[in-house]
């Protein structure tokens, strides 16, 4: 990655790095310890922000987190496990 780019500028430090980390995680096990961490940080940040109306860029920054997250978690880590059943 260009360190000059503008997708690897870390605009929300309080759970971004944590989500860059693990979209580039390659293993499972590693894997599945990084998205609970970015989910922790980024529910602790939601908290944070809850008694605050503004920050709409950063909520939406944590949508489209959240949804590459599940995919990520579909697709690698085979969520949801109650499918295998």
């Amino acid at each position: 990655m260009d360190p000059s780019s503008p997708s690897s500028k870390i605009l929300y430090p309080e759970w971004q790095a944590e989500y860059q980390a693990a979209l580039l995680e390659l293993d499972p096990k590693a894997l599945f310890e990084r998205v609970t961490a970015v989910e922790t940080a980024i529910f602790n940040r939601l908290q944070a922000m809850s008694h605050n109306s503004d920050g709409h860029a950063e909520r939406q920054a944590i949508e489209d987190a959240l949804a590459a997250l599940r995919v990520l978690k579909r697709d690698t880590l085979g969520f949801p496990d109650w499918e295998k059943k």
